[in-house]
């Protein structure tokens, strides 16, 4: 009796042991919970406030209001309802929206050295292979190797050597459009690819089906969609990418290898081929890989050789769709606007005459052209939400918190929409500018990014598209197509959604100025 006694009584007292252990761990439980609440609450209580935006639900936050659609339209919608500064949270990622070029300034440029990061996209850079690129590096030692070899081609004191090339691909294009007005996409996409190649690689691209611009083209296209905004939820819940490709619903998965797949050969294609041509004379001379191979005598350790292989991709990724987009942009505005097209038109028979054709040395001397050409980058910027930046700290600005990792939005299209500082910015009027080229910098500034990430092909690609735009007005006059019953075709001021827009339909004739500037443009095609 007594040793069941005993033994009840020892089981009890561990039931009682086990209790008070288990109910210890409860409460140290709670108490760490509540810790962690209060902890929250105080912090939120001692920072400052999120700037305004939309409010939330729980969890989601605010993913079901972010725009899937032209989202800077969006976004400058509410600007008149939040301020210049707005702030979303989707599933725990904050993003800001910067409406007011004041601020992006005060944030992207004087504040740079925190907010020059890139967000993590887990499709594009991850997946997909593009991580590696100058577009969606971090702001790293990789980025800085890249980006120097990029300012050191295209700066402005080297950028004179590649005039000529610009000029003969631009007067190609004018031909061929004049010719033919519907090769305006296509023609316009391959001037532009070549006029890229040789600069860079020293190729000479061999017709519009040529391997070496069809591959980067098609892996530019899945760039473009594997950075769009809220397309991928791989993006918004990164643990997705740890499935099983034969998951369903994880197609994305086979999507994203085979596009990294093709990026690799975009990139390593063109190199090789420069570096095995250069001795042979085949890759000419100046370019960018030709030049930095022939600097570090044909050898260079494989990180200088993937940091000049990444440097010299992101030159097509980057100059091919925002040139095209101008350039459509300017065929569009010369439809709308054909008193702009003659002013323009006639600056440049005052200035350089009938007797030759206009070339890049004289865009100084071309004021309306270069107001003309800085209103086309104000009117429907190529990328109207430019490129989304990482903040790498906390930080407060104005009373305001902006949160370590928050993905910052510049909204350039809005930017370049404010009434206050371009009246009837819906209108396209390069009068605006009064020929002043500091207020032309300060479209194109915005236009071409902002801080340590701004576009360090600015002034090469400013070239190419003076270029194209001198030579089509000095050469012809943009016109209204005409349908199958001789009705004048006028295509709306639309454009598509994406990172980097262009018109949804831009459709025109071009027509000779006179038989003497088309026997100028064919001599000038024939010497090219």
């Amino acid at each position: 009796m007594d040793t069941v006694l005993g033994a009840s009584f020892a089981i009890g007292l561990a039931a009682v042991s086990r209790n008070v252990i288990a109910n210890t761990y409860t409460l140290a439980a709670a108490a760490f919970f509540i810790f962690i609440v209060v902890r929250t609450i105080a912090a939120r209580i001692a920072r400052p406030p999120y700037p305004p935006g939309p409010s939330g639900l729980p969890i989601l936050g605010n993913t079901l209001h972010i725009p899937q659609f032209r989202p800077w339209l969006t976004y400058s919608e509410w600007a008149a309802k939040y301020g210049d500064t707005i702030h979303l949270e989707a599933l725990g990622e904050h993003i800001i929206v910067l409406n007011s070029s004041r601020v992006a300034r005060d944030l992207l440029d004087k504040r740079s050295a925190i907010y020059s990061d890139r967000p993590h996209f887990v499709m594009a850079g991850e997946l997909s292979g593009y991580g590696a690129e100058l577009p969606l590096q971090n702001y790293n030692n990789a980025f800085r190797a890249q980006r120097k070899i990029v300012a050191q081609t295209f700066n402005p004191s080297m950028v004179s050597r590649y005039y000529h090339i610009q000029e003969a691909e631009a007067r190609k294009l004018a031909k061929s459009i004049l010719d033919d007005p519907s090769a305006l996409i296509s023609q316009t996409k391959f001037r532009i690819a070549s006029i890229i190649m040789r600069v860079t690689y020293g190729y000479t691209v061999k017709g519009e089906d040529d391997p070496m611009i069809t591959i980067p083209f098609t892996s530019m296209d899945n760039f473009s969609r594997a950075t769009e905004p809220g397309m991928w939820m791989v993006d918004l819940i990164p643990q997705l990418k740890y499935l099983p490709e034969w998951t369903p619903g994880a197609t994305f998965l086979r999507t994203a290898k085979k596009w990294k797949q093709l990026e690799w050969s975009a990139s390593w294609n063109p190199y090789r081929w420069c570096k095995d041509n250069l001795e042979t004379g085949a890759a000419l001379t100046p370019s960018l890989c030709a030049t930095a191979l022939s600097q570090a005598g044909g050898k260079l350790s494989k990180e200088d050789e993937e940091t000049l292989v990444w440097a010299a991709s992101s030159g097509l990724g980057g100059g091919l769709d925002t040139n095209m987009s101008t350039i459509f942009t300017f065929i569009l505005a010369m439809l709308h606007y054909p008193d702009v097209q003659a002013k323009a038109q006639k600056e440049i028979d005052m200035v350089v005459g009938t007797d030759r054709l206009p070339s890049i040395k004289d865009r100084p001397a071309l004021p309306y052209v270069r107001s003309l050409i800085a209103e086309v980058y104000r009117w429907n910027p190529a990328v109207p939400l430019g490129l989304p930046h990482a903040l790498s700290q906390d930080d407060v600005y104005e009373g305001m918190f902006f949160p370590k990792g928050a993905v910052v939005m510049p909204n350039v299209w809005h930017m370049l929409h404010d009434s206050a500082v371009y009246p009837d910015p819906m209108a396209f009027r390069p009068e605006r500018f009064e020929d002043s080229d500091a207020e032309m910098r300060k479209v194109t500034d915005l236009a071409f990014g902002f801080g340590r990430r701004a576009c360090p092909g600015y002034d090469f690609a400013e070239g190419t598209v003076f270029a194209v735009v001198a030579t089509i007005l000095a050469t012809s006059t943009v016109k209204r197509a005409v349908d199958e019953r001789g009705k004048d075709i006028m295509p709306e001021v639309t454009y598509t959604s994406g990172t980097i827009v262009f018109p949804e339909n831009v459709i025109c004739s071009l027509e000779s100025r006179s038989p003497r500037t088309r026997d100028m443009l064919l001599q000038a095609v024939s010497l090219a």
